[in-house]
């Protein structure tokens, strides 16, 4: 088999789809005034705007007055965290999250408790899960805000969202998920769920990066993170990105619109997982067979290092990651890995290969041809290895 390019790094960034593309050219060419200008110009360019809006909102079951555009779903993360946490503080300064949160959240949270808040980060079981007894037990009076992630970035684990929502709901507490990884992989209706925060990205999901979206429930105080000329409704200054908001609505309405495909991506990683858990000795899934994204799979192999493997790959033509593409330079292991209970040298050794509908047969073939070479190659030269 020839060497070909594979690309099975989506969940750190997909392509951009060339309908979203095409999406942006209006706003590019013609409608580029100021949204925020009351001349033809500026007010053709707010009406690109609200279209878009509209269509986002219909497609998360929120109303347009309710989603607000940021840059990326880190500044939505952040937005939500700190924004609820400060308009609430005469209620308390106790904010729950998990362990395996991506970083844009744990990081928020170091930084407010650096400011006086307290924060409790619940543990996961072995495959990343948060349940909901858990939540109930962890929340006290000045409880004022949740934080639990829809799927995680790393593992592809799938969290009981509705579920800790409503004992959120029931207790008078606010409740925030990042959904950067859920959004346009698993059928998201804001209002159903309860939630009163959702955080996307528009690079997730074949539109450009420097796009997301925070979907802020009516009625909910949140403090301003960005203050200025007051765009979006006053709540998030800045001029808005129009060219890129028109592309993330596009790649919302086909990634929605091809939900009812999503088995056709999961077919091909059932398969990956299978075959790799079959023809590679001492290899583990990380996260769930089932509850899981289903364009994820995440390996760990033993004696080896991930970054080892990922490198080799890449020389295959093979685009993988060794976890979550934010902290790829580090060199301390996944903290995802080490909270559902990975020793340090199990978790070194992982790999996240993550497809979406453009993955082919022919590209699962090609990476398990290559991937139990590069594992046997890398094996024979590690003094840990006696196979």
């Amino acid at each position: 088999m020839e060497k070909r390019f594979v690309y099975a790094d989506n969940a750190a960034t997909t392509a951009p789809s060339r309908e979203a593309i095409e999406a942006m050219m209006p706003a590019l060419t013609d409608e580029w005034g100021n949204p925020s200008s009351l001349h033809t110009k500026g007010q053709r360019a707010k009406e690109l705007i609200e279209q878009a809006r509209a269509t986002i909102a219909d497609r998360l079951g929120a109303m347009r007055s309710e989603i607000y555009f940021t840059s990326c779903g880190t500044e939505a993360d952040n937005w939500a965290i700190r924004g609820a946490a400060y308009a609430n503080v005469k209620k308390g300064k106790h904010i729950i999250t998990s362990k395996v949160e991506h970083h844009a959240v744990l990081y928020t949270c170091e930084q407010l408790e650096k400011e006086g808040f307290e924060v409790t980060y619940l543990d996961v079981d072995g495959d990343g899960r948060v349940y909901p007894e858990q939540v109930r037990d962890a929340i006290r009076p000045d409880t004022t805000l949740v934080a639990i992630m829809y799927a995680n970035n790393e593992i592809g684990t799938i969290m009981p969202i509705e579920e800790i929502s409503a004992v959120c709901k029931e207790k008078g507490v606010l409740f925030f998920t990042d959904a950067v990884q859920a959004v346009g992989n698993v059928p998201i209706d804001v209002h159903k769920l309860g939630v009163d925060m959702l955080s996307l990205s528009g690079h997730k999901i074949h539109a450009p990066k420097g796009i997301g979206a925070l979907y802020i429930k009516r009625g909910i105080r949140i403090q301003n993170l960005i203050n200025g000329g007051g765009q979006e409704a006053g709540k998030r200054s800045g001029t808005e990105n129009v060219p890129y908001i028109c592309a993330l609505a596009k790649a919302i309405e086909i990634a929605t619109d091809k939900l009812g495909e999503v088995y056709k991506i999961a077919r091909k990683r059932d398969r990956l997982i299978d075959t790799v858990l079959k023809t590679i000795p001492n290899s583990r899934l990380n996260g769930p067979r089932e509850g899981r994204l289903a364009g994820n799979a995440n390996f760990s192999f033993d004696y080896i290092e991930g970054e080892s493997m990922m490198l080799l790959l890449n020389e295959e033509g093979i685009c993988v990651s060794t976890g979550s593409a934010c902290s790829s330079r580090s060199l301390e292991p996944s903290h995802v890995l080490l909270a559902i209970g990975l020793p340090h040298e199990k978790a070194h050794g992982s790999l996240r290969i993550s497809i979406t509908h453009e993955t082919t047969d022919e590209d699962i073939d090609y990476i398990l041809q290559k991937l139990p070479e590069v594992v046997l190659r890398l094996r024979l030269m590690s003094p840990l290895y006696n196979g």
